[in-house]
């Protein structure tokens, strides 16, 4: 199983993305978009440049509809290689059955430890 380092705040908490500053993260990787709330949900697995891929999914509607269900949290983790990317999307879209995704990449699933363990 792949260990990733999933990034947090300073202070050892998840991060908001509707406050995020996006401009400072330079990493390409895999991450996470969930609601909280009573009851939260994985809302988004996705991977690249996380920085242009998050700052996109805040304009996008059919992801900040959830938003209602409580703040939209969000981690990732770096991954330099682009096959390893998507194969630990891939693993990850298997194991939390996110609300918003897209078609399942045609590439073997590559198992990687949860943020949430």
């Amino acid at each position: 199983m792949l260990q990733l380092n999933w990034s947090k705040s300073i202070d050892g908490k998840w991060l908001n993305l509707s406050n995020l500053d996006l401009t400072h993260i330079h990493t390409t990787g895999v991450y996470i978009v969930w609601h909280g709330g009573q009851t939260p949900r994985i809302v988004r697995i996705g991977h690249g440049n996380v920085a242009s891929r998050l700052t996109a999914h805040k304009l996008n509607h059919q992801i900040m509809r959830y938003l209602s269900e409580g703040p939209m949290m969000v981690t990732w983790a770096e991954v330099a290689q682009e096959a390893q990317r998507i194969g630990v999307a891939h693993y990850l879209t298997q194991q939390f059955g996110p609300l918003v995704k897209d078609r399942t990449p045609e590439s073997m699933p590559i198992a990687a430890r949860s943020p949430f363990v």
